[in-house]
């Protein structure tokens, strides 16, 4: 290992960033412009020997938080060095330096209190998509808060820093965190010197709150004993504060009338994860970063991915009734000589039909089948080229409602019901009586 401070050989001190009892960080320079933050712990080690019990632990957890940078992840601080400082024979960990401000920043004026929906959840997939990295190696943070998540004004990343207390023993961290941590951001455990997967669970939903609504679930008056002993005994016994609520009433008044109505509007799988990320008992939380990330992606995506399947649906839909109509009026011309074989008609509706089933699949096998958005009754249709058919304007037809086996939600889209066992073979037999209905009130046969 490097000896560094004063700071040391090659290392040179650019002055503190910020100091406390969990230890100190330093602004750090190696050779050329590569800037680092040294993060120097408070317990000294006094012989780099086996004797030293402080010295093995020391190189036992920074060995797994090695592990962290062997496959390099853009929202997690890479880690350059580790060592004993000359002066005072501190453990340091030497990480990247990340120029920009950090989230407690971002919550202050200028700025604005709150973060709009759409930073919140990009703030919500990048902390958790560092989580996951960082539990896939087996290293937990133990200090996940505002002020140790920064925005990276060069790649636009949010980026999680400061892995001084995973290094810790729990001895440590237990007088470190009651008296000098940052005790709005604590889960319940930690009060024992516990440090779980579930408590950056915890923590990360701490987070999350405070963007959405201005502030911490339980605010800390004042850093006296009393004060501090109020908020950890709220953070095992006091429900979660109402979230909306709190975000009605942080909601900047410089935002119109149409924003702060859309930003009000925070998804409810968002609220629901909030909440369960601020259970009290580990067990009812998520289990790890890594489920924290995997849900909270199945959610954002599948809201896109429905909604946009359903503008498509509604789309095409149009589009195959315009077609059809304009089909059966070229098929009226007898004047023209020009004449529609019923047949081919027939197939060219069967093909639609058939592109429809395939293309409509996603939704209908979702496991979220009630929620999806609002469409039309018809089943989504292959896209036709309206170039190819006469630009004459008319009038959309209306298909008769299918009124077999649907449910309809109260949007009034028309979803096929698949909750039954057998719904394979019922869905065939639909299929058929659907299709021999439409061919009659299409006139083809």
């Amino acid at each position: 290992m490097g000896k560094i401070f004063t700071i040391a050989d090659g290392l040179e001190n650019m002055g503190a960033l910020r100091t406390g009892g969990q230890g100190s960080v330093y602004k750090g320079r190696r050779m050329g412009p590569v800037l680092s933050a040294v993060k120097i712990l408070p317990t000294p080690i006094y012989a780099e020997s086996a004797e030293d019990k402080n010295y093995l632990r020391f190189l036992n957890e920074v060995e797994k938080l090695k592990k962290v940078n062997e496959i390099p992840n853009p929202n997690v601080v890479k880690i350059f060095n580790f060592g004993i400082t000359e002066s005072g024979s501190l453990p340091y960990i030497e990480m990247e330096f990340i120029e920009g401000p950090d989230l407690e920043e971002l919550l202050k004026s200028p700025h604005e209190p709150i973060f709009t929906i759409k930073e919140v959840i990009k703030v919500a997939d990048q902390l958790a998509c560092a989580l996951s990295h960082c539990h896939s190696v087996g290293v937990k943070h133990g200090d996940v808060k505002s002020n140790n998540v920064k925005f990276n004004i060069h790649s636009g990343n949010y980026v999680l820093l400061d892995f001084g207390l995973s290094v810790m023993s729990e001895e440590e961290r237990r007088s470190s965190m009651r008296h000098a941590g940052a005790i709005e951001f604590m889960a319940p455990e930690q009060n024992e010197g516990q440090m779980l997967f579930q408590t950056d669970v915890y923590s990360y939903g701490v987070i999350l709150f405070e963007l959405l609504t201005g502030q911490v679930p339980f605010p800390l008056k004042d850093n006296g004993e009393t004060a501090r002993n109020t908020v950890m005994v709220s953070h095992m016994e006091a429900p979660v504060p109402d979230i909306l609520e709190l975000r009605r009433q942080n909601i900047p008044e410089s935002w119109s009338a149409a924003k702060r109505e859309h930003e009000m509007g925070v998804p409810a799988w968002l609220l629901t994860m909030v909440v369960r990320c601020l259970e009290k008992i580990p067990e009812g939380r998520y289990s790890s970063g890594i489920e924290l990330h995997d849900t909270l992606v199945l959610n954002s995506t599948s809201t896109l991915a429905d909604g946009g399947t359903a503008a498509i649906l509604r789309g095409e839909n149009e589009q195959l009734q315009a077609v059809v109509q304009r089909y059966r009026e070229e098929a009226k011309k007898e004047s023209t000589g020009i004449r529609i074989s019923k047949n081919v008609l027939g197939v060219l509706v069967l093909l639609s039909l058939l592109g429809i089933m395939v293309l409509a699949r996603p939704i209908f096998f979702t496991k979220n089948n009630a929620n999806l958005p609002a469409g039309d009754s018809l089943t989504k249709v292959t896209p036709v080229n309206l170039k190819s058919v006469s630009p004459k304007p008319v009038e959309k037809t209306e298909f008769l409602p299918d009124t077999n086996n649907t449910k309809k939600d109260t949007s009034g889209i028309n979803i096929p019901n698949y909750d039954s066992v057998s719904h394979a073979g019922k869905l065939a037999d639909q299929k058929k009586k659907h299709h021999k209905k439409r061919k009659k009130f299409l006139g083809i046969f």
